[in-house]
């Protein structure tokens, strides 16, 4: 009986949660390092449910690193480096970059086997020697893991935020369709300069640490998907103006056949109405009242009944007549043999 009544007040606060958040018209950003636990506890099931809530780094790690009192571990080109961090923590990490590698282009990328939450982050470095966080990219589940990457190519890329429209699309399956590519923005930095660059991987699950794996690649060898790359992205960008497009249009069709399925309904039960009150009124052609013709109709059954029950009474005596000859024929006479005549 706890057990529903917590079903029931949990989905209860997760409507009235979804309204608000409406309401104001902004989703529900929360640094989880600064909840309890029974507070991180709603948070996580609210997320369960289906209540888009967006974290965000800890205020403490933010201060930690511009201050510049980080750890921070050297990141080499092509060797991926394989870790875990706590919950509302992160690792952070340098790379060197040349002018040729800076040319060629850059890409850092993460990702989780076991689907854990992450961010990646990227620092500015402050003339303090502080670092102050430049760009950030939540992970998402790609097939069987979670990932999260940027890509510093020199020319134009996009980041896709999944949590755009994200209370609308919660309440509205065609609406999600349709804003589906509303997160789909550029990049702010295109391309990196030659020198060092900062990194950081945070811990963004609710209770337990996080596995990951990161690496950093020069995409001199990469030509081929570096083209590939800018040609999808752009049909994507041609994609998400024919939605728009496309939305009004299926609107509108919509609209009509939602009106045609209403008019098909009304129409059905008129028609049935029409032939109830035909039927009725064919009914009424006759002289016989309604009355008698209610009691005609139960005299009806009443000679008809007694005519079942005299046929079976007949079909009774004629059996009984037929036993009894049978039995008069199957007497046998007893002759006395000595008063036979001569």
């Amino acid at each position: 009986m706890k057990s529903w009544s917590i079903i029931v007040i949990c989905n209860f606060l997760t409507v009235s949660l979804i309204q608000a958040v409406e309401a104001e018209n902004q989703e529900l950003e929360l640094d989880l390092s600064s909840l309890g636990a029974v507070n991180t506890m709603f948070a996580a099931l609210f997320s369960k449910l289906g209540v888009p809530i967006k974290t965000t780094v800890s205020a403490t790690v933010l201060e930690e690193a511009l201050n510049g009192v980080v750890t921070i571990q050297p990141l080499l080109l092509g060797q991926p480096v394989s870790r875990k961090v706590e919950k509302q923590c992160a690792h952070f990490y340098s790379v060197e970059i040349t002018e040729e590698e800076a040319r060629d282009g850059f890409v850092c990328r993460v990702q989780s086997s076991d689907k854990s939450k992450f961010k990646l982050l990227y620092f500015d470095q402050e003339e303090n020697g502080g670092l102050s966080l430049a760009l950030q990219e939540d992970s998402a589940k790609t097939g069987k893991v979670t990932s999260a990457g940027m890509y510093f190519l020199g020319f134009p890329v996009y980041r896709l935020d999944q949590t755009v429209n994200s209370v609308a699309a919660a309440k509205d399956p065609d609406t999600a369709f349709f804003k589906k590519l509303d997160g789909f923005q550029p990049c702010e930095i295109t391309e990196l300069k030659p020198g060092t660059h900062f990194f950081a991987v945070y811990g963004d699950n609710f209770f337990k640490s996080v596995s990951y794996t990161i690496e950093a690649i020069c995409t001199a060898p990469f030509i081929e998907e570096k083209e590939n790359l800018r040609a999808v992205e752009a049909e994507i960008l041609s994609k998400r103006v024919e939605l728009s497009k496309f939305e009004t249009e299926y609107r509108e069709v919509l609209a009509q056949f939602t009106e045609m399925t209403t008019r098909y309904t009304k129409e059905m039960q008129e028609i049935d109405e029409l032939l109830k009150q035909r039927n009725e009124i064919h009914a009424s052609y006759t002289m016989i009242p309604p009355s008698k013709r209610s009691s005609s109709r139960n005299r009806s059954k009443g000679v008809y009944r007694e005519a079942k029950d005299g046929e079976v009474r007949d079909r009774k005596h004629s059996t009984r007549d037929r036993t009894k000859k049978k039995r008069w024929y199957n007497i046998h006479l007893k002759i006395d043999k000595r008063k036979q005549p001569c």
